[in-house]
């Protein structure tokens, strides 16, 4: 009685899908059916017997049948909202799903391309149509490879944001918080010389770097397209998308002996944990090349 009320909650209160509904429904029937032989009862479920550990043993089960922690979180995930649901009507007074963990699940490691292969996209001059939006859209990703920034970030980059006299980027990222990016004199030289071919090519001026060949800002959907266009020639990257290259720069970063809170900094992220996956990311490398190179590490 209580779960069909519930998931009659989820529909009209809650206003989730149908397949949302399948799915809840599905996950609770299991757990109840789980819960019923273990209890011993035939065909009777009682939230009000179910306890904690009862909760533990189920997901343990799920676990040994070979579900997947993704799938056992999410089928846990429908138990805490079911329990959550009975203690908001007074069914309950204590819901035990609330303090039961669900199984970790593997992070995956981000996907980035490696320096050669970076260098082969950017240089290959048949990879870039012999017009501005070649020139610009060649200029775009080694702006992102070498800075690390969001796409965001560089659509709304303008030229007012460039120092060139202190070699910096005010970059502005997530909640509008700022933050100052450092780039090379060879860098300079390249970002006065897309200047250059951009004021020359573009005759309605914008106060944005990278514009269109109207004059008008870039859009995400433009970049992306850019970007995945030229990664397809890398067939045995998984991803090809821009934030490939901030991967890429974050890594390149800490393989060539960047300090992690520096690195932490370019990117603009809040936590250290946000940049510690990229020491993963470096570690494996690490252990690909130790299993290439070793001559015992295969035996």
């Amino acid at each position: 009685m209580w779960k069909e009320k519930f998931i009659q909650y989820l529909r009209v209160e809650k206003n989730y899908s149908s397949l949302t509904e399948i799915s809840y429904l599905e996950d609770l029937t299991q757990f109840e059916e789980f819960i019923i032989g273990e209890k011993g009862k035939d065909n009777a479920f009682d939230p009000l017997l179910t306890d904690s550990d009862d909760i533990r043993v189920w997901m343990s089960y799920l676990m040994e049948q070979g579900i997947k922690p993704r799938s056992v979180n999410r089928k846990l995930s429908a138990v805490k909202s079911f329990y959550r649901y009975l203690k908001k009507k007074g069914v309950i007074t204590q819901n035990p799903a609330e303090a039961v963990k669900g199984p970790k699940v593997a992070k995956k490691l981000p996907s980035f391309v490696n320096d050669p292969e970076m260098t082969k996209v950017i240089d290959d001059p048949l990879e870039y149509s012999n017009d501005f939006r070649g020139y610009r859209d060649r200029f775009l990703i080694e702006l992102l490879y070498l800075t690390g920034m969001r796409r965001a970030e560089l659509i709304a980059l303008k030229d007012a944001d460039i120092d060139f006299s202190a070699c910096t980027l005010r970059v502005t990222g997530k909640r509008n918080k700022q933050r100052i990016i450092p780039f090379s004199d060879a860098t300079k030289a390249k970002i006065k010389e897309y200047i250059a071919v951009r004021d020359a090519e573009i005759e309605n001026k914008s106060p944005f770097l990278f514009v269109k060949e109207d004059g008008e800002p870039l859009y995400p959907k433009l970049v992306y397209n850019v970007i995945h266009n030229h990664l397809n020639s890398i067939p045995t990257l998984a991803k090809k998308s821009p934030h490939v290259l901030r991967h890429s720069f974050a890594t390149e970063m800490l393989n060539n002996g960047a300090e992690i809170n520096a690195v932490k900094e370019l990117l603009g992220h809040s936590s250290l944990a946000s940049t510690e996956v990229y020491t993963h990311v470096t570690f494996e490398e690490l252990k690909k090349a130790y299993q290439y190179a070793h001559p015992r590490a295969k035996k």
